[in-house]
Order: structure tokens, then sequence, then C-alpha cells
């Protein structure tokens, strides 16, 4: 394993740009090791960084991120830290979901619309021009 990885093979590696590690270090979530200007990451910094793009990708802010992340830190530790991502993880799911009824029932009405749109067309004998 690696002692140290720059900031430049972090970018490179989970296609992200410096400014993103670097917001990340000024949000508190990562604390590389500073040599001059140069910063480098240790393994666990590389392993937090993937978390928090993780985190990221499911939705939570960077305030939910930054309360799972120092729960590992401190009481109640890991364990807390689990039961809080499960949570969390419940907690998007059902928002999701209800996002995914919303727009189910939006196509629903969009079709109706059209349908009746297209009805009422055919009623008064006119075409149906073609967009594009």
């Amino acid at each position: 394993m690696r002692e140290h990885y720059t900031i430049t093979e972090l970018t490179r590696e989970f296609g992200i740009s410096t400014r993103t590690i670097r917001f990340y270090e000024d949000e508190g979530l990562i604390h590389p090791i500073r040599r001059g200007r140069t910063r480098l990451f240790r393994p666990s910094d590389r392993q937090l960084l993937r978390n928090i793009l993780r985190g990221k990708r499911l939705g939570f802010s960077i305030s939910e991120i930054r309360d799972i992340v120092h729960m590992y830190r401190e009481p109640p530790g890991e364990a807390g830290q689990l039961r809080a991502i499960v949570t969390k993880v419940a907690e998007r799911r059902a928002e999701l979901e209800q996002k995914r009824r919303d727009i189910e029932d939006m196509l629903g009405e969009l079709e109706a619309a059209e349908e009746a749109c297209l009805t009422r067309m055919a009623e008064l004998g006119v075409g149906q021009k073609r967009s594009g």
C-alpha cells in the first residue's frame, strides 16, 4: 500500500477537479499533510474522498456528509455512523420513490392531455403538424 497520493493522482483517479478536493479540504472533510505548497494524501484520505463522492452521488448534502464523517471520528463511532447512514439512505430512498410516483403521475397527465388534444384535432379535421 502506498504511503501518500498527490492531488493530481486523486483527481485523475476519481475524475474530479483539484478545486473539488480543495473544497472538501476547506469544508474540513479531508486533512492532507502539507509539505510546503504540496498536499499529500494518506490512504485513509483517499478512502474518505471515495466515500464523500459516493455520498454526493447518493444525494447527501455536504452537511450530511460532514455529520457522518465526524461521527466516525468521535462517539458514537463507527456503529453510530453506520446507523446514521442506514437512516439517511432510507430517507433518500423514500424521497426518490416519491419523486418516481410524481413523475409517473405527471407522465400520465401529459399522455391524457395529448390524447385529448389529438382527439379534438381529429374532430375538427385538423392534421397534426410535425415538429422539427
